[in-house]
């Protein structure tokens, strides 16, 4: 019997911990892409990469321990930040930054 109940605490634990890390790695996907959006709008093409680098680690991290509309939107998060990347590396900043500004949109409506 208390190996049933130390298995049943660890499983929970382990679900509560993806919990936590999907909601962390949200909140810094949506930190650092909204970062990038700020480096875009002042011109500042190189640190919107990297902020918007950042910002797609952090969505897909959370889109991997995410389900339904919530992945959905992390999802497509995920592609415009690297629309914004590709963009960015081009030197279209302007389209870069509206393609972040995307990407927060869609961070946002997963957090919801």
């Amino acid at each position: 019997m208390k190996k049933l109940a130390s298995l049943g605490a660890g499983l929970l634990l382990l679900l509560s911990t993806s919990v936590f890390a999907e909601e962390n790695n949200a909140a810094s996907a949506l930190e650092h892409a909204n970062a990038a959006v700020t480096h875009g709008k002042a011109g500042h093409t190189p640190l919107l990469i990297e902020h918007a680098k950042a910002a797609l680690e952090d969505a897909l991290a959370a889109s991997i321990v995410t389900k339904g509309v919530t992945k959905n939107h992390l999802d497509a998060g995920a592609k415009e930040l690297q629309e914004a990347i590709d963009h960015g590396t081009m030197g279209h900043v302007g389209v870069a930054t509206t393609h972040a500004e995307a990407a927060v949109e869609h961070i946002k409506a997963g957090n919801k």
